[in-house]
């Protein structure tokens, strides 16, 4: 499994990386994907490369599940509610693209859809 690590850009470092502090230290880190970032800036790292740039309180967001995550490898689950704030007191909601169209539980392809798809066609077939 790869986590992402939340890191501060602290110096520029050339076109294509930059130095960056994190809960783990200060590291180089790959720009790349995200571009010249100014010091100050936070970013969503994996390995050494940074994926994303995330706002401060993102970053902080991530960091308190990580922390929760330590915790609970360390037998302390006391805290888990709290680092998980945002999720805790909320019903879980697909992405937009993800949802059906219409009401719950609806067939999300319509009929002209699944008779133009060989996908659909074909299922008969395969039982």
């Amino acid at each position: 499994m790869c986590l992402g690590i939340p890191m501060q850009v602290v110096e520029v470092a050339g076109t294509s990386a930059a130095w960056c502090t994190g809960r783990n230290g200060r590291s180089l880190v790959d720009m790349t994907l995200v571009g010249p970032q100014v010091p100050g800036t936070w970013l969503l790292t994996f390995v050494g490369s940074a994926r994303e740039v995330m706002a401060e309180e993102a970053a902080a967001r991530v960091d308190a599940a990580l922390d929760a995550l330590n915790a609970v490898l360390e037998g302390d689950t006391a805290s888990i509610d709290a680092a998980f704030a945002d999720l805790v007191s909320r019903e879980p909601t697909l992405p937009e693209h993800l949802r059906p169209s219409g009401e719950k539980g609806s067939d999300p392809f319509s009929a002209e859809e699944k008779g133009s798809d060989p996908f659909f066609r074909n299922q008969g077939e395969m039982t």
